[in-house]
């Protein structure tokens, strides 16, 4: 099972809105092919920064086949109110040659049965078996995928391939601890943009699926690339990693929060993507302060990096 497109750092589209709040479609290839230039392995769409609650099935869909023609891997998101909703959105993406599938975990509906949400990863695994996948874990789905289920999963689903975990740092060193170190071919992505040095240097993490990163591209590659040499015991690298860290912490935090798109969009806007400046709901907005705060952690961050990266030896290797 193909699995390139999770071997490196996959940013997690937002949803670009035209004036009457409809998806625009031609700004989200735009960016799509902006990210693999930046040199990225692919892009995630429908993730939670996508908006998939707020989108139809047929917006979503339209939204995967643009961007797969444009010949753009697109792991496309499976988040859905019902099954049935999911199944066909992960047979959609095997119709149209998507690079992989993110299996979200059932929501609302028997949410913490172990039952339910077994029949709802097997569904949507079963719909698309030639297309590699990962379990997507985020408290915000109200479940956690433990060691057992996974690997029940695994038996039966080939295409099942890893696991992105969204939680901090118990919650990967646990995914490491009892997954990805049970079977050396399943891989372990980071998904939250606030522990990408733990997932690669403490965890063996392969990947990372990044909001931040749509964002700041260079800089997210680029922590993700120091990661890595650290995970090989650079002593400057991990340093270096861990610097970056630090100073990324505020602006990754919002990948953590409720309002992560209207933060993430507000960023957009800020480096002059105006096709960022409206949500889908007319009433989402950032309050003034939030909005003040973000462009005071925008403005600092960038005037941070550009003396910072000027240093030369392990970040100009891995830039």
């Amino acid at each position: 099972m193909k699995k390139d497109v999770f071997l490196g750092t996959i940013p997690a589209l937002l949803t670009p809105c035209t004036p009457d709040r409809a998806p625009d479609f031609d700004a989200l290839v735009r960016k799509g092919q902006e990210m693999m230039a930046a040199g990225m392995s692919g892009v995630v769409y429908c993730g939670s920064c996508g908006d998939w609650p707020l989108l139809t099935d047929e917006q979503r869909m339209e939204g995967v086949e643009r961007l797969t023609k444009a010949g753009v891997p697109v792991v496309v998101g499976t988040g859905a109110i019902n099954t049935k909703s999911a199944v066909a959105h992960a047979a959609h993406a095997q119709k149209v040659g998507a690079a992989g599938l993110m299996v979200i975990p059932r929501v609302l509906s028997r949410g913490l049965s172990v039952a339910a949400q077994r029949n709802h990863f097997k569904a949507i695994l079963e719909a698309a078996p030639d297309v590699p996948a990962i379990i997507y874990n985020s408290p915000y789905y109200g479940y956690s995928t433990k060691a057992d289920l996974f690997f029940a999963l695994r038996a039966e689903h080939k295409n099942l391939i890893g696991f992105k975990e969204f939680g901090g740092k118990a919650d990967l060193s646990y995914a490491a601890e009892h997954i990805t170190s049970q079977d050396d071919e399943v891989i372990l992505m980071v998904g939250v943009d606030t522990e990408v040095y733990h997932g690669f240097a403490k965890c063996g993490a392969v990947g990372a699926i990044t909001g931040i990163g749509t964002i700041f591209p260079k800089e997210a590659l680029l922590q993700v690339a120091l990661s890595r040499r650290a995970a090989e015991g650079c002593p400057e690298a991990d340093l270096r990693a861990r610097e970056l860290a630090e100073a990324f912490s505020v602006l990754a935090k919002f990948d953590e929060g409720v309002d992560l798109v209207l933060y993430f969009k507000h960023l957009m806007v800020l480096k002059g993507e105006t096709e960022y400046e409206l949500n889908i709901n007319e009433t989402d907005a950032l309050s003034r302060s939030q909005a003040k705060f973000c462009e005071a952690q925008f403005h600092q961050f960038n005037r941070w990096f550009a003396n910072w990266s000027k240093q030369g030896g392990v970040i100009a290797e891995c830039m």
